[in-house]
């Protein structure tokens, strides 16, 4: 059944996709691209490029637009419950007392796995370049949304960047001999349902301030609703909502807060997972387990359902030519997209004292070479590099 061969597939890449959302993306691929074969490495790019649109966690969303691909709503239902499980449950054992991962092991384990991150995330962009950027123009889209994400930081300049990527291939990428097979699409019948399901999604997010008024578990759900409905960009951008409802909402301390974002950066899957945290830390319902999984149902919900909405209106879209171009110009931005991550990712590697830049660097290219050369498995990569990073740092 395709809910289990997702849910375990992706169940693999949540107990070893450690650091962050751009780290994901390489485990992604590895798996979905060059090890299952699921989708292709132009349809990868695609789905990608649709996630950056929309709100919620760009990473989770993207797995579950991966899994509905392999196997319909189940295969998407299935990815998502693998990916979110270890992380979800981790979470919450921390919000009913487990002694925080970092503080039983120490710390030099996650640098171990930050530096497997970069080696998989450099992979995956040589990867993808060669796919996707096929042209000098392509390269040209790539290099430039390269240098603007660079020297920007704000989480928005990257769906613009890519939406700019899509303008510049509907403009220059498309093929021109093909417009009168545009008109005839444009003819289709409209993807209604998608339609009004984005617009139930609107009326959803207008309706989160009267929910807060019910009482403290309705005011503790509605911050995270908002958050998944309304963050771009994942990971650490969630946090200034999530600390505005629950530190400035009175709900629980900062400190308390700060303990449940540390252990979220330290554990593997997906950031979104502070909800469970911060569910249970609170008790929604009165329980701290059943408050663990209301506040990670709350925060995924939101993106997962425009996701249900928008990958039919995306796949109806897609389907004329100048959105074709449209396609091959966003893939390029996200292969620009994914180099400034990388280049931000070295950040890890980087370190004032020479001889710990050096034993970096060395790892690095270890991995890199072992992964991509030598095949060793990601989480072999990942578990060494963790254990590695134990002993050394």
């Amino acid at each position: 059944m395709q809910f289990f061969s997702c849910f375990l597939t992706s169940l693999k890449l949540g107990l070893t996709s450690f650091g962050g959302p751009v780290a994901h993306l390489g485990y992604f691929r590895d798996t979905y691209v060059v090890k299952k074969g699921w989708v292709s490495e132009e349809r990868f790019a695609e789905l990608l490029a649709l996630c950056q649109f929309l709100p919620g966690p760009a990473s989770s969303q993207f797995g579950a637009a991966i899994g509905y691909d392999k196997g319909g709503w189940l295969g998407a239902l299935g990815s998502w419950i693998g990916f979110t499980l270890p992380s979800a449950i981790l979470m919450i054992l921390l919000a009913v007392g487990l002694q925080p991962i970092s503080e039983a092991l120490g710390t030099g384990w996650i640098q171990g796995l930050k530096l497997a991150a970069v080696a998989i995330v450099a992979l995956a962009v040589l990867g993808m370049k060669k796919k996707l950027c096929t042209l000098p123009a392509h390269y040209a889209v790539a290099v430039v949304a390269l240098l603007i994400l660079v020297f920007t930081s704000q989480a928005w300049i990257q769906p613009m960047v890519i939406l700019l990527g899509g303008i510049v291939g509907a403009l220059f990428f498309a093929d021109y001999k093909d417009y009168q097979k545009e008109k005839n699409q444009v003819k289709r019948k409209w993807p209604v349902v998608s339609v009004l399901g984005i617009g139930l999604f609107i009326a959803g997010v207008c309706a989160i301030p009267w929910l807060s008024r019910i009482g403290a578990g309705a005011e503790a759900t509605a911050g995270l609703l908002r958050a998944g409905a309304l963050v771009f960009g994942g990971g650490h951008v969630v946090l200034p909502l999530l600390e505005s409802s629950y530190v400035g909402g009175g709900l629980m301390d900062q400190d308390t807060f700060l303990a449940g974002y540390g252990a979220a950066q330290a554990v593997p899957g997906p950031m979104f997972t502070l909800a469970s945290y911060l569910g249970s830390a609170v008790q929604i319902g009165g329980n701290a387990w059943l408050g663990g999984l209301i506040g990670t149902v709350a925060i995924f919900a939101p993106g997962m359902f425009l996701l249900a909405f928008g990958i039919p209106l995306w796949n109806w879209l897609k389907a004329m030519p100048r959105a074709k171009g449209a396609v091959v110009g966003a893939n390029a931005a996200v292969v620009g997209l994914l180099g400034a991550a990388l280049i931000h990712m070295f950040g890890y590697v980087v370190d004032a004292d020479p001889k710990r830049c050096a034993i970096n660097i060395a790892v690095v290219l270890a991995l890199f070479l072992l992964h991509g050369f030598r095949k060793m498995p990601a989480w072999m990569a990942v578990l060494s590099a963790g254990v590695l990073g134990g002993f050394i740092f």
